[in-house]
Order: C-alpha cells, then structure tokens, then sequence
C-alpha cells in the first residue's frame, strides 16, 4: 500500500480507501457481517481511511462502519463522514438557479446530525467532517463554518471538509482559493476530467487535500458491464434510474472506445481507470467502493507505486464526457 499526505493536515493516508456508500444497502442488497468483513480485510490490508455519510443508507452504513472499529485494535483508521444540508420536505434545491447557504447548515441541525454519526460510529471524535453539498455563497455566509468550528473546539470533529455537487467542481475553486476547508471531495475519472483544469491547481496552493470520488464511474469503468448487465439490477439498484434510456447504451460505447485506447498499457480497464484518478499529485486518495474481499485485493493491487503513462493520460483526454447521471 502506498501512502500519500492528506493537504497540509500531515495526516498519511492510504492512497486506496474505502468508499462506504454501497455498504449502506443503495447499490442493491448488502450482507452486513460480510461487509465487516470487508472492512477489517481492507484494515489488515493497509486502508486506513473509510468514506460515509448520513445518507448512505440512512446511517446504515455508519452503523456496519462502527462495528468493524469496535472489532479493530490495530493502526489508526480514519473516519469521514457527511452533513447533508437541510431541505425542507416536499421542496428541492436547484442548483443552477445558485442557491444560498443560509439556513441550509444550521448550528442545531449540524450538532444534531454529528450527534447521531458519534452514536452510530461509535466514536467520540469524527476525524473529518464534511459538508455533504456545497453552495457557493458559503464564502461568506459563515455560520456553516462558525458551528464546525466550535465543534472542533468540543473535540466531536476534528477537521473540515467539503464534498461538491456532482460534474460541478468550479464550485470549489473559491473554497480551494481561500482554505476555508482542510478537505475538497471530487467526483473525478477517466469522463469527468474537470477539476484538472482549475480545481486541483488551486488546491495545491492552499494545501487542500483532494479525495477523488467515483474512480469507476459507478461501475462502468470496470469494464466488466455487457449488453445484458443493466437487465440484471433491480428497481431499487441506484444503477437502474442512473442508465435509464439510452444512457446505458451510449455508456457502453464510450467505453469500447477507451477500451481500445488502454488496452496497448492495460489489459484490465479498471486498473486503467484506477491509475488515471491517483494520477495527479494534488490527489491524496480515491475512495472506490468495496462490497467484498475480492473487490479489495484488485483495488490494492493497483497501489504498488506505479504510475500511468503521461502518454496515456493525454490520449484520454480526447474521452472527456461530462454526465449527470444522478439526476
């Protein structure tokens, strides 16, 4: 396993962490004692930071988190969690439209939900909390920042972070610019390129630490999905809204496109896309998802040092794709 420096916190990472939001039970049924399992095998493989949040599953996945620590009494696991902002039923956010901070972040509302992840982790300080949704006016809307502040003054938190909307990492570029945050999450692969071009620079000078979010692209940059795969998730499956339509059809062929363009450096397009996210040095990890011990050992077999080829990375760039498929 290879450690990186999460920004200026000084704190060594695992370059492969875990990505906990499929062990919450979204991406389809989940076995809770074999994702403890899973857990503790990538601890005693040398992960040592663990990605969830509230949402996962409702506190699932915080829950199943808590119990693998309370099993582990080796080396120092880092946990992170997630405050999503508070939007009043029946009523959504539109984030084009830009949105104000105000009232989203709460001092009751964050000391509530920090209350419940404390209880659910089973810990008495959350290692880095972050905002599960950023909207751009925080800057200088500042309450969001007052509360956390205060409650690393208590010793409940003890660094801050911030996850951005999906495919819009301009978003954080400000946020980057004037180190509000010790941590900027990013959805960044081999389609959405674009925090590279303003993102990451701006990280760097401030000694922001990036953790890159959705190496895979869900899955599809595993290059294991087929003409029949989107018929074998259920409704329920996260999967099964995000590729409705055309959109399944138009990713496979995307993705023989890459294919043909790795295979000379890569027979396998996951180590393909897996090295292309840990790539630029501004990133301190990628946070795939791990549902068993299997997924582990392939993720880890990536972290031996070895670095994909400049030439590579610059023929993918012509593979840019920007896609909200969440929505």
């Amino acid at each position: 396993m290879q450690y990186r420096t999460f920004g200026r916190t000084g704190w060594k990472v695992s370059e492969i962490a875990f990505g906990a939001w499929q062990i919450g039970g979204t991406w389809g049924k989940v076995d809770d004692n074999e994702s403890i399992e899973t857990l503790l095998y990538a601890f005693e493989n040398g992960i040592n930071f663990v990605d969830t949040a509230v949402a996962y599953g409702a506190g699932h996945s915080e829950k199943v988190i808590g119990k693998a620590l309370k099993q582990w009494n080796d080396q120092k696991i880092y946990v992170t969690t997630k405050v999503a902002p508070l939007i009043p039923s029946m009523t959504t956010l539109d984030l084009d439209g830009k949105p104000s901070i105000k009232g989203r972040y709460p001092d009751w509302y964050i000391r509530q939900i920090v209350e419940g992840s404390l209880k659910r982790l089973g810990v008495e300080c959350i290692d880095l909390l972050q905002l599960h949704l950023w909207l751009e006016d925080g800057i200088y809307e500042l309450e969001w920042l007052e509360t956390l502040n205060a409650l690393r003054l208590e010793g409940k938190i003890d660094k801050i972070g911030v996850s951005l909307a999906d495919i819009r990492p301009d978003q954080g570029v400000s946020l980057a610019k004037f180190g509000l945050v010790d941590s900027i999450q990013v959805l960044f692969n081999i389609f959405e390129q674009e925090p590279m071009d303003a993102l990451f620079p701006e990280c760097a000078k401030t000694g922001t630490a990036i953790i890159s979010r959705v190496p895979l692209d869900s899955g599809s940059l595993t290059g294991t999905w087929n003409e029949n795969t989107y018929g074998e998730w259920q409704e329920g499956d996260k999967r099964h809204m995000m590729y409705r339509g055309n959109r399944f059809k138009e990713t496979l062929q995307r993705i023989d496109a890459i294919k043909d363009v790795c295979l000379p450096y890569y027979s396998n397009l996951a180590e393909a896309a897996l090295r292309f996210a840990l790539y630029p040095k501004e990133v301190s990890m990628v946070i795939p998802g791990m549902r068993n011990k299997h997924e582990v050992d392939l993720n880890l077999s990536i972290s031996d040092g070895k670095k994909i080829s400049s030439e590579l990375v610059h023929l993918l760039k012509l593979h840019r794709w920007k896609h909200a498929f969440y929505q």
